[in-house]
């Protein structure tokens, strides 16, 4: 039997806990799901109207939702039980992916009934999101919470090199969207499955009415926690100006001269790196500096993203998709723990959901932002400004939040001992 210092656990201690198991087991098989999916919405509108514009529009449609939702989804993360909150939000997503298999098949070239679909899984997402981060602190201990969060990282990333490969892959050999979607409804059944075995002691909480002081009550924790307002604000910006995901299809298609494959590659490029890294960072944590290090690596971020626009290359291109997954990765482990440590857990559900208005402002309105000013800009203009901006962004917040700059450690006596 192994124990904590059994050195073949070294990197590995959450994994001693069988709830946390399952609950990878299904959060990696629902982000395949998704990932296949967004690859082949993708393709498939730009197919149907040839437009950078629309790509931008299958952002939009997937963010507005959270913009009215993501409070409540964060409440209710927070007064109801996470596991079966869960389990009605893999059925959604299943429901969605059933949808978008209807409309391939009997309405093809509708544009807006695809949208309609976004907006459906925009809606399921803002309650998933939260209760799904909310989670992860009741299925390990508080010493292997760290593990944790580096391994739900790297779980999630290795989802998202495998999503968009196979989906791109399945919409090559089929010609078309119809396997990736049916694949898409097995996958979340699969990922329902396993969400079902899942067995945690309910933390007590305190079930706090209803009301706008209590659905606002998140802001308020992290306005006042000006480490986490930064970190999670920088992230946000970071990736707004500098993504360019949505624009992969263009890429793909217009300037490297490649297929669906090509495009599955692309998008699963940046996971990759985001993947080794977190398997880095899980055996060898971030110990000091953590938020000289986080500052580094988005600049890292802005860098590689104008390398990647001005490329090319498919091999270079995937080279610097590479490196801006395994940059932005030591974001992303670092705020999450920040956020997951500094909250009370009957706060977690509604902490986490800004966290999760702050992620979408970044991905979805992000790919708006890029599919916009490439109509404007064209493509390359649009990718390179971005990663200039997001280098302007990390001159600003360093300067703004000294707290952000300053932070050392991510131990809950650090982290706790900012609010007061």
């Amino acid at each position: 039997m192994l124990t904590s210092s059994d050195p073949r656990l070294a990197g590995r201690l959450a994994f001693r806990h069988r709830d946390f198991v399952w609950y990878m087991a299904a959060r990696f098989f629902l982000v395949v799901s998704l990932e296949m999916q967004s690859v082949a919405v993708a393709w498939q509108v730009y197919e149907i109207t040839h437009r950078a514009l629309d790509l931008g529009y299958v952002g939009l449609a997937q963010f507005l939702p959270g913009i009215v939702l993501f409070l409540f989804g964060g409440h209710a993360a927070d007064l109801y039980d996470r596991r079966k909150l869960l389990m009605w939000c893999y059925g959604g997503f299943g429901l969605c992916s059933a949808l978008l298999l209807l409309i391939s098949w009997r309405a093809p070239h509708s544009v807006h009934l695809i949208y309609a679909v976004l907006v459906l899984s925009g809606s399921v997402r803002s309650f998933n999101w939260p209760a799904s981060r909310a989670i992860l602190p009741l299925l390990v201990p508080e010493e292997d919470f760290a593990n944790a969060v580096a391994w739900n990282s790297s779980v999630f990333q290795i989802a998202t090199i495998a999503g968009p490969a196979i989906g791109g892959i399945a919409y090559a050999v089929f010609r078309g969207p119809l396997a990736v979607y049916a694949m898409g409804v097995a996958v979340s059944a699969l990922a329902w499955s396993m969400t079902l075995r899942i067995r945690i002691r309910l933390a007590a909480r305190p079930k706090e009415p209803v009301s706008l002081r209590t659905v606002l009550a998140g802001f308020h924790f992290i306005w006042k926690k000006k480490v986490i307002l930064g970190s999670i604000s920088l992230d946000m910006f970071a990736v707004l100006l500098g993504g360019a995901v949505a624009l992969l299809p263009v890429y793909a298609r217009e300037i490297l001269h490649t297929g669906p494959w090509g495009l599955g590659l692309l998008r699963s490029a940046p996971g990759i790196g985001a993947a080794v890294m977190a398997i880095a960072v899980a055996h060898r944590p971030i110990q000091r500096r953590a938020g000289l290090s986080m500052l580094l690596c988005v600049a890292g971020f802005g860098v590689f993203t104008i390398a990647f626009g001005l490329s090319r290359s498919l091999i270079l291109s995937l080279v610097a998709l590479f490196l801006c997954g395994a940059s932005d990765m030591v974001s992303v482990i670092i705020r999450g723990t920040l956020v997951q440590i500094a909250t009370p857990d009957e706060m977690r559900g509604r902490v986490n959901a800004v966290d999760m208005l702050f992620i979408g402002v970044s991905n979805e309105l992000g790919e708006f932002e890029s599919g916009f000013t490439a109509h404007l800009f064209g493509t390359v203009p649009a990718v390179v400004i971005g990663g200039i901006g997001t280098l302007v962004v990390i001159g600003i917040w360093a300067w703004l939040f000294p707290e952000l700059r300053n932070a050392d450690q991510l131990t809950v006596a650090e982290l706790t001992a900012e609010v007061r």
